[in-house]
């Protein structure tokens, strides 16, 4: 997120904010083998749970989907992939992919849930973690807060309908033009 908020430019570009997966001399391998970081070993740090198999669910919206073009079948996490989206993209769902379609983001939730049992579930979507804060259903927040002012694009907290939100003590962790934080939700 840019550190005016902004988790994409007005045209869903990204390359202001995803600059710390290639500026280290520490490489991350990822379950999908198109993608594989090289980042500084404190940023490989914040990435672990993402590449270890702590992720056991990760759910998006189409957009996020369409624009990702469905990491190639396989999530960089190789966790299966829940989509909230009111149409199904033509060629899925396919049986090479861990990937299922839901019209309701909390149908999503629960299914996430079955299938990751104790591990976590990652949101990574802006319109969905905001509907989840505003039913009280997400234990936590990460954000990796980039040093740059995009000035307009897409909000990651844009339209929460039950404010304020209050969030525990941050754990922060400095990369190389990142700052990682991960904040508790508190209920």
């Amino acid at each position: 997120m840019s550190l005016d908020g902004f988790i994409a430019d007005e045209n869903d570009g990204i390359d202001e904010l995803f600059g710390w997966f290639g500026n280290g001399d520490i490489e991350v391998p990822t379950a999908n083998p198109q993608f594989s970081f090289r980042v500084t070993e404190a940023s490989a740090g914040h990435l672990e749970p993402l590449i270890s198999g702590r992720v056991g669910a990760l759910i998006c919206g189409r957009r996020v989907f369409d624009i990702a073009g469905g990491w190639g079948g396989t999530h960089p996490a190789g966790s299966p992939v829940f989509v909230v989206s009111h149409t199904v993209p033509n060629g899925w769902p396919r049986p090479d992919s861990r990937t299922t379609f839901y019209t309701d983001p909390m149908a999503a939730l629960e299914a996430a849930r079955v299938e990751a049992g104790e591990r976590d579930i990652v949101v990574a979507t802006p319109s969905i973690t905001q509907q989840f804060l505003d039913a009280g259903v997400l234990d936590a927040i990460s954000v990796s807060l980039i040093p740059v002012l995009l000035g307009r694009g897409i909000r990651f907290f844009d339209h929460l309908a039950k404010t304020p939100v209050r969030l525990g003590d941050p754990v922060v962790t400095e990369g190389k033009s990142v700052t990682h934080l991960r904040y508790a939700v508190i209920r």
